[in-house]
């Protein structure tokens, strides 16, 4: 049991794959070691984590690349022209417009990217932490449904869908 717990936490914490990967390995593969409930949790607690680390990395590593001259004049003019052009969409719509790019199961978005461009837009602290759980619990819902459905036959076994996730041949 404790090995597919840090398989989980492992899937989970591979950029661009995070949960919308994990939760239906584990669905799928560990379904006679963990029940589909353990694996759900598992992953939205390791995903939610990993957002909030992330965000709290950012500003130790951002002054630390600063310090490197080529970084501070050919990449942060460009990050900070950046921000200047998405502020006012985050100030219009918060922590939602976060919440809502985290949680499209897509991928390039996620809590990675999620927390890369809210620390660059200058969404604060508590913001980003409650912007970070509701997005990874709206992608958990969105995988997760779609896991049981293919589980359980409502999605056809031959159905493009079902090849994807089972991955069978076409």
């Amino acid at each position: 049991m404790i090995r597919s717990l840090l398989i989980l936490t492992a899937i989970t914490l591979i950029p661009l794959l995070e949960l919308r990967a994990s939760i239906p390995f584990g669905i799928f593969t560990m379904n006679e070691t963990l029940p589909w409930t353990w694996v759900v949790l598992i992953c939205i607690i390791a995903n939610i984590c990993l957002g909030w680390l992330i965000f709290l990395v950012l500003g130790p590593v951002f002054t630390l690349l600063r310090q490197w001259r080529w970084f501070d004049r050919r990449i942060w003019p460009f990050l900070e022209r950046t921000r200047h052009r998405i502020h006012p969409y985050v100030e219009k719509y918060g922590e939602l417009g976060v919440a809502v790019f985290i949680g499209i199961p897509l991928p390039g978005s996620g809590v990675y990217t999620g927390a890369f461009g809210a620390y660059l837009l200058g969404v604060g602290r508590r913001k980003f932490i409650a912007a970070n759980a509701i997005g990874v619990l709206i992608a958990a819902a969105a995988v997760t449904t779609l896991s049981l459905l293919i589980l359980h036959g409502a999605v056809g076994e031959e159905s493009w869908i079902a090849r994807l996730f089972l991955k069978k041949e076409f």
